[in-house]
């Protein structure tokens, strides 16, 4: 097949649901002299804009029909945008039955999508999957060597200067761009489609599973600067990092992006609860607590791992105060992530210019479902979100000895903590705040232990005579497999443990906790997190 660079630019067919920018390209297009055929309410906003537009039924022969189910599905639109121009055969045939040559195709798709987030009924959702848009666009990029294809407003601005630069016409260069992006949309549509359909029917593993996204930003590099990446967003609109505004500082890098993530995730667990920060380093916490203010919070946090929180990542559950932002550039910190903040802080962080501020509407709703996948070689993991929580009613108390109400309200908090740090994880909680975090590593016991010899260095530091871990409660994520992990905890100062039972060894385990005065409870729940 002869493709030539320049394709010339005669009639349009647009047809869209998204209305933004569409008299301004019709006007555009026919200051070319190009003419515009066109369907339903986007032929009304050009006429009532003053231009002069051709209906798809007269091009066709046929009204729309079946409440406009059926009104571009017609061989004189399918062979106008299919047929190769260079082709004498293709030529012969739309002479032969009066089919005329569509040089631009504008669609956009009916909004599947956002009524789907609306929360629609299931009849509503169907009668939103677009058919003549997505089989129209697949043709038309498929002769993407004739024809254009726009799907995305925000490319009507590159069409119109592409138009001015080659006198009215089109490159292949750029063709072949739009009919990259046209055929990921269309994918990325069905995927939307066949995601709800799979929720709508409970379908728990589906025969085939897709994911779709949109390119929200490319960035320098990935984890390292040798790797490429760049940031998409998936649709679901769940606050946090992908929702974002960035008031100010650097632009993100994957790092950022994969931490902040992690913090604002973490800190949603306690919602609208007392003030609450979470700082964040390399995906894991290095320092969570709750405080009566929010500098309170900050401070307690920091307090718990002060080495670590340098260049950490910050999310907090309330709006960022004066107090708390001038803390908080008393070291330097990538991100703070904030469901809001005072003018007072945003001058006062504006001083600090690389600082990020990121701030969202809402915090995400961790009990809320949702599916996660992970690349694997040849293949995707894919599960459900971790949203399982637990309250006090859930706990069963297995040791001789009952905590008291305040263990009780640290081992809440500390499983909380415990969820989004990576396996193994132990966590030390006193008085609403961390005072050690032993994340990652292979062995219970190392963890244990790291988070107790971190404990003790911050006691040194601040000038304590005894580690911060000194009648504390611990988290495990799961259970202890033998009685080691749990004396280590013992030996750092724990006095009350909480942990998810379920081992073949739990009565060795509550033996040893009952030896050495400890009250354990299980919750019957495990958080491993990789």
């Amino acid at each position: 097949m002869t493709v030539s660079n320049l394709a010339p630019l005669q009639r349009a067919l647009l047809s869209v649901s998204d209305k933004t920018g569409l008299v301004d390209l019709g006007k555009a297009l026919a200051a070319r002299g190009v003419e515009l055929v066109s369907t339903g309410g986007t032929a009304k906003a050009l006429r009532d804009a003053g231009l002069n537009v051709r209906d798809v039924s007269e091009l066709t022969g046929f009204p729309e029909m079946m409440d406009g189910r059926v009104k571009t599905l017609h061989p004189m639109v399918h062979g106008g945008l299919l047929a190769l121009r260079g082709d004498a055969g293709h030529v012969g045939a739309m002479d032969a039955h009066g089919i005329v040559p569509i040089d631009l195709l504008v669609v956009n798709l009916y909004p599947f999508e956002e009524t789907v987030a609306k929360g629609a009924d299931y009849e509503t959702c169907i009668e939103n999957i677009d058919i003549g848009g997505p089989a129209m666009i697949r043709a038309a990029s498929k002769n993407h060597g004739d024809v254009t294809t726009i799907v995305d407003a925000e490319d009507y601005t590159a069409l119109l200067a592409e138009l001015e630069e080659n006198d009215g016409q089109t490159t292949y260069a750029f063709r072949q761009r739009m009919a990259l992006t046209a055929y990921a949309r269309t994918a990325a549509y069905d995927t939307a489609v066949s995601s709800w359909m799979a929720k709508a029917l409970d379908e728990k593993t589906p025969r085939r599973r897709t994911a779709g996204g949109t390119l929200a930003e490319s960035l320098r590099y990935g984890e390292n600067p040798h790797q490429g990446a760049a940031f998409y967003t998936d649709g679901s609109n769940r606050p946090g990092v992908a929702t974002a505004r960035q008031v100010q500082g650097k632009a993100l890098s994957y790092n950022n992006i994969n931490d902040t993530d992690a913090a604002v995730e973490l800190v949603a667990e306690f919602g609208d609860d007392a003030p609450t920060c979470a700082i964040i380093k390399h995906a894991n916490p290095c320092g969570v607590a709750t405080g009566k203010t929010l500098l309170e919070a900050y401070t307690r946090a920091f307090d718990c791992d002060r080495t670590s929180a340098f260049g950490g990542i910050i999310a907090l559950n309330k709006p960022l105060d004066a107090a708390t932002a001038e803390a908080i550039t008393g070291i330097f910190t990538e991100v703070v992530i904030a469901p809001g903040a005072d003018e007072a802080a945003m001058d006062i962080f504006a001083k600090k210019k690389n600082l990020r501020l990121l701030l969202i509407d809402a915090l995400p709703d961790p009990a809320a479902p949702g599916l996660m996948m992970k690349q694997v070689a040849g293949g995707w993991l894919a599960q459900d979100r971790d949203n399982g929580r637990i309250t006090m009613d859930d706990l069963k108390v297995v040791t001789k000895r009952a905590p008291s109400d305040a263990e009780m309200a640290d081992m809440l908090f500390a499983w909380r903590v415990a969820k989004h740090v990576k396996s193994n994880a132990i966590i030390y909680v006193k008085d609403g705040a961390t005072v050690g975090v032993g994340a990652g590593q292979m062995s219970r016991v190392d963890s244990a232990r790291i988070a107790a010899r971190k404990s003790e260095d911050m006691a040194e530091a601040m000038g304590l005579d005894t580690p911060l871990t000194q009648g504390c409660v611990v988290a495990s994520d799961a259970f202890f497999p033998f009685a080691d992990g749990l004396l280590s905890a013992a030996a750092a100062g724990a006095k009350a443990v909480i942990q998810p039972g379920g081992s073949m060894r739990d009565e060795e385990v509550i033996a040893a906790a009952d030896d050495a005065g400890l009250a354990m409870v299980f919750t019957g729940m495990r958080h491993f997190r990789h």
